[in-house]
């Protein structure tokens, strides 16, 4: 999996506590959904094409609804202008989107 430090220490502190406060899931499922859209991932498509399974989409956004950046990628997503290259700076799925994103390209699904 493609990670940055930074992601992989945030993911490490949050495996190494057994209870950590979750977001709203139906929140967080748009919030990944929203931000993966931004940065040209269709995630339905990727499921459809069997690229994200449907326990490992559900793995990722129980990954999102542990961070406390909510507002932050809320305010990402309002001044992307409907595009960007990455998710914002903090993202704790940004490396799964970043997976996702290179194997739609490897294999040419968009």
């Amino acid at each position: 999996m493609i990670s940055s430090g930074s992601d992989e220490a945030r993911r490490q502190r949050a495996q190494e506590h057994s209870v950590l406060p979750l977001g709203d899931p139906d929140r967080h499922f748009w919030l990944f959904r929203s931000v993966a859209r931004v940065i040209g991932l269709d995630l339905a498509r990727a499921v459809s094409q069997g690229m994200l399974e449907r326990e490992n989409y559900s793995a990722i956004v129980n990954r999102c609804r542990t961070c406390p950046m909510v507002a932050a990628c809320e305010t990402w997503l309002a001044t992307s202008s409907g595009s960007a290259a990455t998710p914002p700076q903090g993202c704790l799925v940004a490396a799964d989107i970043a997976q996702l994103k290179t194997m739609t390209k490897s294999k040419g699904a968009y």
